[in-house]
This record gives structure tokens, sequence and C-alpha cells, in this order.
């Protein structure tokens, strides 16, 4: 019995891990490129138009180059990626993350609690589709996210506050609850029919072939989010820009939409 919940304890610690560990690092940036698909140049200028804009207003924007979502739906990924990092200010929620996945030509705009009254989706959906998907089919991805960011500014200006949504945290956190419930229901059928053939440990110490796929199956959802961050270099970022002081704790609900290209 204490093996069964020494191995229970360790394969929920495991999913824990692998969740935690599928969203990228916070930056020290606003403009995150781990594809080098931005020139230098190109970072510095538009990581220092998007840090005024933060010295300006608090308003926080986010652009955010990967590789590939992997299984992940883009919009569920870049709300994560925006709650994770804390994009836009606390008690504001003012931050916006534009999230460009190269790899599986699909890109997101996703605004925080306080920036869904002033650039409410049908808004961000034309903004991907008038400002950036174009430019994108033509290969010119930062004409695509300057004239999108140049949007975003216009309609975010000076307005920060909108009726806070029900916070539905949806996304990771339920499917990790789920999943424990499962395995613990599992579990309880197996201890109450210690006669059957479900025991997680077999006659000769090994775990039940069950235990392994059902591990494998979650581990192998994950792996889609590694990919994500491969074959960024060395720029990270927008350059010696030097104004940008950190995210602040900004929330996200949910609001915006996605487009591929």
């Amino acid at each position: 019995m204490f093996k069964k919940i020494i191995l229970l304890s360790c394969f929920v610690l495991c999913i824990l891990f692998t969740f935690s560990q599928e969203l990228p690092p916070k930056p020290s940036t606003l403009v995150t490129d781990f594809t080098n698909t931005l020139s230098a140049s190109e970072q510095q200028q538009l990581e220092q138009k998007l840090v005024a804009y933060d010295d300006s207003t608090s308003s926080q924007i986010a652009v955010v180059i990967m590789k590939s979502v992997g299984d992940y739906d883009i919009n569920d990924y870049a709300q994560r990626v925006g709650r994770a990092w804390g994009i836009g200010q606390k008690g504001k929620n003012n931050g916006v993350v534009i999230l460009v996945a190269i790899g599986d030509r699909k890109v997101a705009i996703q605004t925080g609690y306080g920036a869904e009254g002033a650039l409410p989706d049908i808004i961000t959906h034309q903004i991907i589709q008038n400002d950036i998907r174009p430019n994108f089919k033509a290969g010119n991805y930062y004409a695509g996210l300057d004239a999108g960011t140049n949007d975003i500014i216009k309609y975010l200006k000076g307005e920060y506050k909108a009726d806070k949504k029900a916070q539905n945290k949806g996304g990771g956190g339920g499917s990790i609850a789920i999943l424990i419930i499962i395995v613990i229901v599992i579990l309880i059928v197996i201890f109450r029919n210690r006669g059957g053939g479900g025991h997680i440990i077999d006659s000769r110490g090994g775990a039940s072939p069950f235990w392994w796929f059902l591990g494998g199956a979650v581990l192998g959802r994950e792996s889609g989010g590694w990919g994500g961050f491969s074959g960024g270099g060395g720029d990270s970022g927008g350059g010696d820009s030097g104004g940008f002081g950190g995210f602040g704790g900004g929330d996200f609900g949910g609001g915006g939409s996605s487009g591929s290209w």
C-alpha cells in the first residue's frame, strides 16, 4: 500500500512538472523571437516602439515568435503565456499578446481583461486579416507586426478599463485536475479489487503496462510545447532598447482571435 501511494505521488508530480515546463520562460523584453525571424534591427525598432508605449500608458503589448505550439490551440497557448508572464499591469490587466507560430503558420492576438473593451474580438480579427496576414503571406513578418501593433496602439490608447468578466481559468489547470481525478478513481477501483489484474506493481516488482501507457500519453501530449522554443539562437529580445522595466502581473480572460496565412 505504501509503495502504491509513493508511486501515485511521483506520477502526479511528474504530470505537474510537465505542465509547468511547457511555457517559455519570462523574458526581459517585450519582443521575444525564438526563431530569429526578425533581424536585430527589426527587433530593436519594434521593441523601442512598444517600450515607449508602455512608458507613456502602462499598457503592455508583447510579441512572441516561436516555432510551433504543437498540439495546442494557439489562442489557448497565447492566453496562458500572457497569464504566466503577467503581461500588463496588475489590477488594470491591460496587456496584449501577439503570438506567432512560424512553423504552424498561425498567429493569435490575446487581450487581458482590461484591454477587452478597447480591443474586442472583432477588432483583433480585423487586425490579423488586414494588417498581419497579407504581410506574412508575402514573407514580410516585420511589416505585419509593425502594422498590427500600430493599430493595436490606436485602439488601446487611453483606454485601460473594462468590466471584468468572471475569470474562467480553463486551459491547463482544468486538464490537470481532471487527469488527477481520473487517476485517483482508477486507483480506488484497483485497491477495492485486489484480486483482479489491475495492480500498479506486478508480481515481479515492475509497473503495469497500463501505467506506462497512461504516463506516456500525458508526456507525449506535452511534447509539442517543447518544440516551440527550438531554433532561436542568441537574439531573443529587442536588442539594446534599454527601457523595459518588466511585466506587471496582468491577467488574461480569453478575449482575442487567431488566424493563419
